[in-house]
């Protein structure tokens, strides 16, 4: 099989997993609290990461890291996946998940503000075009969602959602930095080894069950499927192809495959707002990174 056609293979089976998620979050949170799932899911994250590391033999890499990158992971496994999932999952325990997942989505454009009042990156005029758009696609979920079932949607679950967005920006930059200088797997072993330590510290100070099998399984479905082995497909996939555009692309099929799960496994009524939303929210997105020069190819992930 020649590189490119496993790389798109790695890149399809990366979008399906993530076009999963939404829905595996809502079935996980049935059984479980957004805290219980997380720490599910992170342990068995960081399970994945030790088989990965071992595997390709780069303990001898994490030996070799110095104190002062051992506490930036401290600070990164706060980051992620500590504080950002926990929003997130708060979020979808408010929310439908047609209406959290979009909002989410929407990260490259905080980053491009971000980055512009950071690091000192100008954004081109041009890309305001794409930041109207997408903003103005969660203003239109945010405001027709009021038309999903018969309660009122939760404006705080709509401000963790938009705040996730705005914690996995602010995890883009710190990671972008150090991919130049460690090893993309030991990084993500070491964000969320640390994160799993914190997370099992604040199990010890609260009520914690975790004795429901469909919830113990969903939550270790979240951990396969949205942190481990999405991330690494994706990170095969851009190795191996020739063409990451293209790869880059297949990502923005994961949030329009969600909707068909969440309205055929979770039964949610898809409102025609959600559609039109998340393809402003979409178009924003790919008309900033494909028709605007300057500029980088973000993807769901980093």
């Amino acid at each position: 099989m020649k590189d490119d056609t496993k790389a798109i293979l790695y890149a399809c089976i990366a979008v399906l997993s993530w076009s999963t998620v939404a829905t595996s979050f809502k079935i996980a949170l049935t059984y479980l609290t957004h805290y219980e799932m997380l720490l599910i899911a992170s342990c068995t994250t960081l399970l994945i990461f030790t088989l990965l590391i071992t595997f390709q033999k780069k303990w001898k890499l994490i030996a070799r890291l110095t104190p002062r990158q051992w506490g930036l992971f401290a600070f990164l496994g706060l980051l992620n996946p500590v504080t950002y999932y926990l929003v997130l999952f708060k979020a979808y325990a408010l929310l439908p998940a047609q209406v959290a997942q979009p909002i989410n989505y929407a990260w490259p454009i905080v980053l491009l503000v971000l980055l512009a009042l950071f690091a000192h990156q100008p954004i081109p005029p041009k890309k305001y075009i794409g930041m109207f758009l997408s903003l103005g696609g969660v203003a239109l979920i945010s405001i027709g969602s009021g038309n999903i079932g018969d309660t009122g949607i939760s404006l705080y679950g709509l401000l963790l959602a938009a705040l996730s967005a705005l914690l996995w920006a602010s995890y883009w930059i710190v990671n972008n930095k150090l991919k130049d200088k460690i090893d993309g797997s030991v990084t993500l072993f070491m964000s969320f080894l640390f994160g799993t330590v914190y997370l099992l510290a604040g199990a010890c100070g609260m009520e914690v069950h975790l004795s429901t099998l469909p919830g113990v399984l969903a939550g270790i479905y979240v951990g396969c499927f949205e942190m481990g082995i999405s991330f690494l497909c994706f990170g095969l996939a851009i190795r191996k192809t020739s063409n990451p555009a293209l790869i880059n692309q297949l990502c923005y099929l994961a949030p329009f495959l969600s909707l068909f799960f969440i309205a055929i496994i979770l039964n949610e009524r898809i409102v025609a707002t959600t559609y039109a939303g998340l393809a402003l929210i979409v178009s924003g997105i790919v008309f900033n990174q494909y028709f605007v020069s300057p500029g980088k190819h973000f993807h769901r992930k980093v």
